[in-house]
């Protein structure tokens, strides 16, 4: 069963309640590419009236964990997944609607591969890139995921 926009806005209502209050919304997922949108308000600002930074990495995370769900949900494997690292980057104050994109979903099915075929942890680094409406980077996150099969 595939992943949908409208199933992860749910699970996110019940599963990263923090997230879904701040307004983090998955838009459009497939297998290479998942975007998420959240917009600056007051219950996700910082002292600074732009949008705060833990903000922007729950959206990040989600457009690339959205995609890490979608893949091992396919497999039919049972596959933990879990953040080692991540950095982040900010390069404007986040104010407005920011849109966050991951492409990097070409690099989730090898990883799985590798796993399951030899039952040892993978890990891959995966890129979210947040801009504003006038399509200006605000900020840039890099997560790195590990998988491994379940026992």
């Amino acid at each position: 069963m595939a992943v949908t926009a409208g199933k992860l806005n749910t699970f996110s209502f019940f599963k990263l309640p923090s997230a879904w209050w701040c307004g983090v919304r998955l838009k459009y997922i497939d297998k290479e590419r998942a975007v998420v949108t959240v917009r600056y308000k007051w219950f996700n600002q910082n002292p600074f009236k732009s949008m705060f930074w833990a903000v922007q990495g729950m959206a990040a995370e989600l457009t690339t964990g959205a995609m890490m769900i979608d893949q091992i949900e396919d497999s039919g494997h049972k596959i933990s997944m879990l953040v080692a690292n991540n950095t982040a980057n900010f390069s404007k104050k986040a104010t407005g609607k920011i849109t966050f994109t991951c492409e990097d979903g070409n690099l989730i099915k090898d990883a799985l591969d590798k796993t399951i075929a030899t039952g040892e942890g993978q890990t891959i680094w995966m890129k979210s890139v947040g801009v504003n409406e006038e399509g200006i980077i605000v900020s840039t996150f890099n997560f790195e995921w590990t998988v491994r099969l379940k026992l």
